[in-house]
């Protein structure tokens, strides 16, 4: 009852305050104004990742937990979230958002949160301190990429969790399980005011960053398997999308020569990520929308079926996620290739 009251509280929370923090963003004109990389057509107003934000320090606030444990993530996750509310409102340059999240990212691993795989000593910590940074700055910025189509990340994010949320409370990790089913129940009370156009709102860069950086704080502190393998595959399979979605994009855009550097791949803006090969394929924004909800949820549920299995079922799991997008990747290559003689 209060994992339910939780949710509601939060989905509640985030359904009332939306309204407030358009008329916010309107009022101080935070807008997102359409561009040649944009999707949409004219000015849509953003703090919808504050109105987030706010609903779930609101159920934090009110069920007053021990969140001691993901009290980093949550310190680490608001400076996310106030630096990008200043990219949203005045712009800040791709060098200094990549610095401030390395400089986030290092001070969550030095207050404790960090992964642990690698055998004990010197060469053992540093290891797991690299790549857990790694992971922390790399799926903050592939979510806030994922950002892209009208309910593409919060609906995506209400699946990671639900995911998350659903190993967690198998597994007897009920607190961390706790804050999961909050941030699900924040998610889904932004997501009516993201896919309809009557006060259609944007999560912005604070949004989008604040959800990635909460995923991959979950995913590091959560305890997913016995089995140290496949403790390490299941974020992956949960997040499998904006993984894919990082890794493709970074692999056409070195292919064709338009980035040469990390700074240069977070500057560069254009329609070449996952979602918009899918629209270029042919379907409609609602539908590659639906495809990839569809994939997350496809994901998660291996994620969920392979958390009590051996390193073995771990391993072909992810073989067979692995076929799958590069299936996916082959097609859209092959439909990108035939785009471009038609044009011709």
């Amino acid at each position: 009852m209060k994992t339910l009251a939780a949710f509601l509280l939060s989905f509640l929370s985030v359904l009332l305050l939306t309204p407030l923090f358009r008329k916010i963003a309107l009022y101080l004109k935070i807008m997102d104004i359409p561009n040649k990389r944009k999707v949409h057509s004219a000015p849509i107003p953003l703090f919808g990742g504050l109105a987030i934000y706010s609903g779930v320090i609101v159920s934090f606030f009110m069920f007053q937990e021990s969140f001691v444990s993901f009290l980093p993530i949550i310190i680490g996750a608001s400076v996310i979230l106030y630096m990008g509310a200043l990219d949203d409102i005045k712009g800040l340059s791709a060098k200094i958002r990549f610095f401030i999240q390395l400089g986030v990212a290092c001070a969550v691993v030095a207050l404790g949160v960090k992964v642990s795989f690698l055998p004990a000593g010197l060469l053992g910590n540093i290891g797991e301190f690299l790549v857990t940074v790694f992971w922390i700055v790399g799926v903050t910025n592939a979510f806030n990429y994922l950002d892209g189509l009208d309910g593409l990340a919060a609906g995506s994010a209400v699946v990671n969790f639900f995911c998350f949320s659903v190993i967690l409370y198998i597994t007897g990790q009920f607190l961390l399980g706790f804050v999961a089913v909050i941030l699900m129940g924040a998610c889904l009370g932004f997501l009516p005011y993201n896919v309809t156009d009557k006060q259609k709102m944007f999560l912005g860069d604070a949004g989008s960053m604040f959800l990635g950086f909460m995923l991959a704080g979950m995913a590091i502190i959560g305890n997913w398997a016995e089995d140290n393998i496949v403790k390490l595959f299941i974020p992956i399979l949960v997040l499998g999308v904006p993984i894919f979605d990082m890794i493709f994009t970074t692999i056409m855009r070195i292919k064709e020569e338009k980035v040469k550097n990390v700074i240069e791949w977070l500057r560069y803006g254009g329609k070449d990520h996952f979602h918009h090969y899918l629209v270029d394929l042919g379907l409609k924004q609602r539908g590659a929308v639906l495809f990839i909800y569809y994939l997350t949820l496809s994901l998660g549920l291996g994620a969920i079926m392979v958390s009590n299995d051996t390193a073995v079922e771990g391993v072909l799991t992810i073989i067979q996620a692995s076929i799958i997008f590069g299936v996916i990747g082959f097609l859209i290559v092959i439909g990108k290739k035939h785009r471009m003689i038609k044009e011709k």
